[in-house]
């Protein structure tokens, strides 16, 4: 079992209110994504459930348990960082073994849950190795399997491929998510980058100044953004948002159109545009345009289109697919 519940949790530094009233339902086995822009409270919420940061008000409950007031090693929760954290001087098997010889067991459970480890995150042939023998995804492979031997209500994991390059943090994600098909285990996943939301979660949380902005699998999030600030942060490339009169036209004070969602002519279509600078990227071409009474745009293209900087292009977006936003931000 690995439900988490928070109710009413806050967090504040003296006068400083950190993370406001909060009310979330983590189901068990779900793969959950915080997701938001630094300083958005995402990591401060994960060490709160963790038990790293007291609670100022509200209770964390772990599979109907309230653990608020418990130490961090009584929640049953086992956290993997963005720092890999492992002992230099010890071998792979030894840093998986580590938390379960603390724990007191015997060497054949330990010799068995180290061995399961290794082959679900593809170690076996590494556990001779020590750390400095590694690449950087084999060291974060060994930091998860030290937290997979301990059979955890759940994995906390606090922005764990910052540090690699963006090859191997692609390779990482589908790593992660295949081992959570494989676990069935609660998953709680930091991140500033709304791509690994988006490809990994099952339910992403987005965040802002402590506040949860909305809750939803990534498509609802896509498809219906209840705010400009959700609809600004999800989707790559984001979302065009415009004001002004083309918005007025829509009866709203803003609309929003993702660059996909728009067709381009070179010859005939609704918005008049200026080619600015084309980023080809093989399949998708991403055009930064200049519209005519409607200002800067990024639509995206085919791979092979052919315009260049200064061309005339028109634009004419889905209506079926304008999101509409009112003066609060909300969406109408």
């Amino acid at each position: 079992m690995g439900q988490i519940t928070l109710k009413n949790v806050s967090k504040s530094f003296g006068a400083t209110i950190i993370i406001p009233e909060i009310d979330l339902t983590i189901e068990d086995g779900e793969f959950v994504v915080f997701v938001g822009p630094s300083g958005c409270g995402k990591s401060t919420l994960l060490r709160l459930i963790a038990g790293l940061e007291d609670t100022s008000a509200g209770a964390i409950v772990i599979d109907g348990r309230d653990v608020t007031g418990e130490a961090p090693a009584k929640r049953k929760l086992a956290m993997v960082f963005q720092s890999y954290a492992l002992y230099p001087h010890m071998t792979v098997a030894k840093n998986i073994a580590f938390p379960l010889k603390m724990a007191g067991e015997d060497k054949a459970t330990i010799d068995r849950k180290v061995a399961d480890a290794a082959r679900i995150l593809n170690l076996t042939n590494y556990l001779d190795r020590r750390p400095g023998q590694l690449s950087g995804g084999q060291r974060q492979r060994v930091a998860i399997g030290r937290a997979i031997v301990r059979q955890p209500s759940a994995f906390l994991f606090d922005e764990p491929l910052s540090n690699l390059d963006a090859a191997l943090r692609g390779t990482m994600r589908l790593e992660i998510s295949e081992l959570h098909h494989q676990l069935k285990t609660t998953m709680i996943y930091v991140t500033h980058d709304q791509v690994e939301a988006m490809t990994m979660a099952d339910k992403i949380v987005v965040l802002n100044a402590g506040n949860i902005e909305q809750v939803g699998s990534p498509m609802e999030l896509y498809k219906t953004p209840k705010n400009l600030f959700v609809a600004g942060f999800i989707g790559s490339p984001k979302m065009n948002l415009i004001n002004g009169a083309v918005a007025a036209k829509q009866g709203a004070a803003t609309i929003g159109i993702r660059p996909e969602h728009m067709q381009i002519s070179t010859s005939a279509g609704g918005w008049k545009a200026t080619v600015g600078v084309a980023e080809h990227l093989g399949s998708d071409t991403f055009l930064h345009v200049n519209a005519d009474g409607v200002g800067p745009l990024t639509v995206r293209a085919d791979g092979e289109i052919s315009v260049r900087h200064g061309d005339t292009v028109f634009l004419t977006p889905d209506p079926t697919k304008l999101h509409r936003f009112s003066e609060d931000g909300r969406a109408m």
